[in-house]
């Protein structure tokens, strides 16, 4: 079921890159929520076969051998790292954890944001004479400074308030996130025959895989665990005749 809803939420938005023949997509949110709640087993069978089912199936048939192993070996890590949450040197540190975790959700969403997509941004359409034309609009360096002073501050003040295993859980899917990054980068050069410049133009969007994937991931978990926590209604019992 889990390596299905990968596939779905992988296959559900994707942007075609054209310097590797690869897409964006948001399939790692789900790898990352699969990986916290059910574990490095279970995670990486979902990751794994979930992301290379979807990769067939939009026929990015070249990507999926690669992704089967890079998108298993993601989720194997986040849901191994995730189990080590309950350790003492993390109970006794993870004040200090969270506030770097913060730091570091600045540095994703702001200094890489503001390098790579400042500038004019044009969306466009074109359905015959039904519709045509588009919206331009100018992403600032300012604006992804605010962004990441936004995302930094929910992780810290919702880590140090009310959720002691949230700088934890951050730490644990980025270090699976970086795998991903590396893993296609390295996917590409050396076995897709991609060249290094043209791979490296997909590092930042594969980044932004990552930060979209840990922010939806932060929500689905915490969802999900809410309603498993819930105690469930008593069964009503049949009236006596």
């Amino acid at each position: 079921m889990l390596a299905a809803l990968v596939a779905a939420t992988t296959s559900v938005l994707t942007v075609t890159i054209p310097s590797t023949k690869g897409y964006f997509n948001l399939g790692d949110m789900m790898v990352y929520t699969a990986a916290v709640l059910t574990g490095p087993v279970v995670g990486g069978f979902a990751g794994g076969v979930g992301s290379a089912l979807s990769d067939t199936l939009l026929g990015y048939f070249s990507y999926a051998p690669g992704t089967l192993v890079i998108k298993g070996l993601e989720g194997m890590i986040v849901g191994y790292l995730y189990r080590k949450r309950d350790s003492t040197v993390i109970q006794k540190h993870w004040r200090a954890l969270t506030v770097t975790m913060s730091v570091v959700f600045f540095f994703l969403v702001a200094s890489m944001a503001s390098f790579y997509y400042t500038g004019q941004l044009y969306l466009g359409a074109d359905l015959g004479h039904l519709l045509a034309g588009g919206y331009s609009y100018s992403a600032y360096f300012d604006a992804w400074l605010a962004a990441g002073a936004l995302a930094s501050l929910f992780v810290a003040i919702r880590g140090l308030r009310s959720q002691p295993r949230l700088g934890w859980t951050c730490l644990s899917i980025v270090v699976g996130g970086a795998e991903m990054v590396t893993g296609y980068f390295t996917y590409e050069v050396s076995l897709l025959g991609v060249p290094v410049p043209a791979a490296l133009v997909e590092v930042p969007l594969n980044v932004a895989q990552l930060v979209f994937g840990l922010v939806g991931a932060l929500f689905l978990t915490q969802g999900v665990a809410a309603v498993l926590r819930r105690p469930s209604a008593p069964t009503p019992r049949p009236a006596s005749p």
